[in-house]
């Protein structure tokens, strides 16, 4: 099922300021903060030696005044960068001009290692030692009636152990046209039975969109939320060329092993 939003709806979703999870998600761990906060002292450091160079000369008072505003922005970027992050993120979806509530189906879910980095060493012979980070991910394909399938590949959470094939899993699916015909993004995904969040990045407000999901089921489709025409309905497709992963085949439950979640 895939009901169009209005775009009221969309950007409340989506808000252009970042909400409080996507804030905490650049906050990121000690070393992010670290390496903030050794940004705001080297840009600090940079407007004085600016403001010294030109200590004299007709540019003074401009160049102080300049300055002095560069310094009060450098001294907390470590605590606003964040923010700017989330927000050009947020904008990155936003920028599409309709969106809608799709309803699909989990097809399957599965386990996969992942290399997400490489470090370099040298070891006591004097050897180049190549040391690969892999990081255990969840992959969930969702699907519906009209043959639309889409993956997202997450890392693995122990909430995650309790999604099942066959589940209904809710998402936020936008797209340039306004039928909504070509799929161009999807959001993180909601899975309602289990009231477990498949994502990386929060993309959307979740208790707004668990709203929507809930005036859905309630309603019938007016106003913010307009049925697309059936005859365009079967016209949605994954179009090639979005860059976004193809989903796999499915592997049946009785091949799967159990140790993915442990």
């Amino acid at each position: 099922m895939l009901v169009p939003l209005s775009r009221k709806k969309f950007e409340d979703l989506i808000p252009l300021v970042g909400t409080g999870a996507q804030y905490k998600y650049y906050w990121g761990k000690l070393s992010d903060v670290l390496r903030r906060v050794l940004i705001s002292i080297s840009a600090v450091a940079g407007a004085l030696l600016i403001r010294a160079f030109f200590a004299t000369g007709e540019l003074q008072d401009v160049v102080q005044a300049v300055t002095f505003f560069l310094i009060i922005l450098a001294l907390v970027y470590w605590l606003w960068s964040p923010a700017i992050q989330a927000a050009v993120r947020n904008a990155g979806y936003r920028r599409y001009k309709y969106a809608g509530f799709l309803r699909g189906e989990v097809l399957d879910v599965f386990v996969t290692d992942e290399l997400v980095g490489t470090e370099e060493s040298v070891n006591n012979r004097g050897e180049l030692v190549v040391t690969e980070n892999r990081e255990r991910r969840i992959n969930v394909v969702v699907g519906d009636e009209t043959g639309f399938e889409t993956r997202i590949q997450v890392p693995l959470k122990r909430e995650h152990q309790a999604i099942r094939i066959g589940d209904t899993a809710e998402m936020l699916a936008l797209s340039d046209r306004p039928d909504l015909g070509r799929i161009a993004k999807v959001s993180d995904i909601f899975v309602s039975r289990v009231g477990v969040w498949v994502s990386d990045y929060p993309y959307l407000r979740r208790d707004e969109f668990e709203a929507v999901s809930r005036q859905i089921n309630t309603i019938e489709p007016e106003d913010d939320y307009r049925e697309p025409p059936r005859s365009k309905r079967n016209e949605r497709r994954w179009d090639e060329e979005y860059d976004e992963p193809r989903p796999r085949k499915r592997i049946p439950k009785s091949k799967r092993r159990s140790s993915d979640w442990d």
